[in-house]
């Protein structure tokens, strides 16, 4: 079959993508920005890349008549703007019409449990993507899951962020919700074999773990499969806001993400009985194997995806390929050059900075730059990175997000999403004579971005100095 993947450099599609090509499959890719998108060579004569933006209609004429199915995985739920719920609405709108024009028989769209009688914006806005996706002259089959266990998913990093830094976590009374979480593989698998299965056109499926489980006792569970220890107290004065301040603190999360989070875990998501899965040959993971099947990709550096790396509208205002090219005129930079002693050992440091490993010179400081990050309402530190190893266009590398990562031509390029008074790129490159570059530019907006950059000068002095020397010479 010929398949479009909408949302093919998210969580989900990013795992999808390589079983519908196992499959026999030829896909489609529609992403906003093809520089994102990295694809196997063995590959491309399976895949078609295009540029299409969902909330720009004119951009989705590029979507071939000639398709067979397509999968709808766009979501907007971390965003910063406070009307997701309208973006979310005309990207379904504008899809559904799109779709209503080609050959497509078939759309599938990964959703939310939306079975209690109050949901949360987040939840209901899932339910009205789903009703305007069904208007479509094709058939819709929907899957809704609730929490999904996996290595990388905003769940599972969430749970890990609290169970390995809290030994005693004083917790907001949503904990005692119940909920019914399901393993990432067994999400894949279910939407690989929806995908033609003409008993499930124009259907709704509920899909879930094999038990259902309150927030508290997941994360005990959590901390058991770690061998830890753990208390939990619930208390009733925890508003959503406190519940929102607490999450954003304590773990990974942006606060946007935290605030739709809190709200969606006061309401019960468990799954109304259905067969698909028994019809479709899946056998349903146990919860406790979920979490060891993660630690075990984690532990192996096998992280397909994450949704650190997903960009958001608004992370980046335009496309990548308008941030490489640094600005050179009204800004400040600090330029500095080193010659390395090798060039395959300084590269490999350059691709394994940040995350675990740290910035090699004067990590505490970075440390307390991302602290008073969070602060200030950003992202600090703490997203970490998803490879030890390895580096892709649209990661997420702690307050970073990478531009570029071109190994053959030794060159990295950084655009800074800390809260900042102006923008901020890090680059760093091995030229022909073996010379590693590293240069740190500052455009500031206004009186108090140039104030920003002469306060921090003196601290560059140090900390980039020494990172460069640790680079270059290790």
């Amino acid at each position: 079959m010929r398949v479009l993947l909408t949302g093919g450099t998210g969580y989900i599609g990013k795992r999808l993508l390589p079983l519908l090509l196992e499959q026999g499959h030829t896909v489609v890719c529609a992403v906003r920005d093809a520089r994102r998108f990295a694809l196997p060579p063995t590959r491309q004569e399976q895949v078609e890349v295009i540029e299409a933006d969902f909330l720009d209609r004119s951009s989705l004429a590029k979507i071939p008549v000639a398709i067979d199915a397509a999968y709808y995985l766009i979501h907007s739920m971390a965003g910063p703007d406070p009307g997701f719920e309208a973006l979310e609405a005309e990207s379904a709108r504008n899809f559904r019409d799109r779709i209503s024009e080609t050959d497509a028989k078939q759309v599938i769209y990964l959703g939310g449990i939306v079975n209690a009688g109050e949901l949360s914006p987040h939840l209901a806005s899932r339910q009205k993507v789903e009703a305007t996706l069904g208007e479509g002259r094709y058939a819709l089959t929907a899957l809704r899951a609730g929490i999904i266990i996996g290595s990388g998913s905003a769940s599972f990093e969430i749970m890990r962020d609290l169970v390995e830094k809290l030994p005693v976590m004083i917790t907001p009374r949503w904990l005692d919700t119940r909920s019914q979480p399901i393993a990432v593989r067994d999400v894949l698998s279910l939407l690989l074999r929806v995908l033609g299965h003409t008993p499930a056109y124009r259907q709704a499926y509920d899909i879930g773990g094999s038990e259902v489980l309150t927030y508290k006792q997941m994360l005990l569970r959590f901390a058991k499969a770690r061998g830890l220890r753990r208390a939990i107290v619930t208390v009733p004065v925890m508003t959503p806001r406190l519940s929102s301040y607490w999450l954003y603190f304590v773990t990974a999360t942006s606060y946007p993400l935290a605030v739709h989070l809190v709200n969606s875990m006061k309401v019960e998501v468990v799954c109304r009985p259905n067969d698909l899965a028994r019809d479709l040959g899946v056998a349903i993971t146990p919860f406790d194997t979920a979490i060891a099947r993660a630690f075990a990709k984690i532990e192996q550096n096998e992280i397909v995806s994450s949704w650190k790396d997903a960009l958001r509208r608004g992370t980046l205002n335009r496309l990548i390929a308008h941030y490489v090219e640094i600005p050179r005129f009204g800004c400040y930079h600090d330029e500095r050059a080193m010659r390395t002693d090798d060039v395959h050992a300084a590269l490999s440091r350059i691709w394994s900075i940040g995350g675990a490993r740290g910035w090699y010179h004067a990590n505490w400081l970075w440390r307390l730059r991302g602290f008073l990050d969070k602060v200030a309402g950003g992202v600090g530190l703490r997203r970490g990175r998803t490879h030890a190893s390895e580096l892709h266009p649209g990661d997420a590398l702690d307050f970073w997000r990478v531009l570029l990562a071109d190994r053959a031509s030794k060159r990295l390029l950084l655009y800074a999403e800390m809260k900042l008074p102006g923008d901020a790129w890090l680059e760093l490159r091995i030229d022909e004579e073996g010379v590693l570059h590293q240069e740190a530019t500052f455009r500031p907006r206004g009186l108090l971005g140039r104030l920003y950059w002469y306060a921090v000068l003196p601290l560059h002095a140090f900390v980039f100095s020494g990172m460069l020397r640790k680079l270059a010479q290790g």
